[in-house]
């Protein structure tokens, strides 16, 4: 899939969606009302090779387990995003085959039992193209929603992401995925630098170590919210779908 094949998408997606309208999330520090055509569904990196066993989380010697609570919420979020037309976009973290892009600083950094470029049981270790650089099926993109693929932590290093929420017109973003405290942290500090109002799904976003994901959550709502909001997703969902909840509880 090309960017310029999901753009075109994002163009008749918006334009032909007839359930965008606007809801008020109940986040923390403070509640947050969201325009949805303004607003961009941002997943971060659920790929295999930091999800599942034998990629570059686990050859860090991490437990990738700790990843799979954010799976549900994230699938939860993604089918209203869709089902609303609200803009989309996958990010996978990967280098290029001939590692140009990949500083040996980054490579060359601790003591992982495989380090990047190097083959592993999903094809070489975080290298684009391979099957552990790809995103997990549980939340495989559609063939119409935007893959951003970064060769840093943060989404707007060295990619088109600005350029997609700029042609857009997109002001807010809803923040998921791994890891809270390295890639959707730096990605959220990135998007704050720029102007965009972000909301962290803290269900949403786990690590590898439960204290870096209660801290990297706090750090972002801190002092008024320095960085952005954080909810978790049900109460995404309800301000996603009003109507819904509403004669839920006119039926009740």
């Amino acid at each position: 899939m090309t960017p310029e094949s999901s753009l075109a998408w994002g163009a008749y997606g918006m334009a032909n969606s007839k359930q965008l309208s606007s809801g008020t999330v109940a986040a923390e520090p403070e509640p947050i009302d969201l325009d949805w055509p303004s607003t961009a569904l941002v997943i971060i990196d659920m790929q295999r090779d930091f999800m599942e066993p034998g990629g570059f989380g686990e050859t860090l010697g991490n437990d990738v387990s700790q990843l799979a609570r954010a799976v549900q919420p994230i699938a939860s979020v993604l089918n209203a995003a869709r089902d609303l037309g609200m803009l989309v976009v996958h990010t996978r973290e990967g280098h290029l085959p001939d590692l140009s892009d990949a500083p040996p600083a980054k490579i060359e950094r601790g003591a992982p039992s495989l380090r990047i470029g190097d083959p592993g049981p999903m094809g070489r270790i975080l290298i684009r193209g391979e099957a552990g650089h790809d995103i997990i099926p549980a939340l495989y993109p559609l063939d119409s929603e935007i893959v951003i693929d970064k060769p840093g932590k943060g989404a707007f290093y060295a990619t088109e992401l600005s350029d997609v929420l700029e042609k857009y017109g997109i002001e807010n973003l809803l923040v998921c995925g791994v890891t809270t405290e390295v890639c959707v942290n730096t990605t959220v500090r990135e998007a704050n630098d720029r102007g965009y109002r972000c909301v962290v799904l803290s269900d949403g976003c786990a690590s590898y170590f439960p204290e870096f994901h209660e801290m990297g959550l706090k750090m972002i709502k801190a002092q008024g919210g320095i960085f952005g909001w954080v909810a978790d997703s049900a109460a995404v969902l309800k301000a996603m779908t009003p109507e819904t909840s509403s004669k839920s509880a006119v039926g009740a």
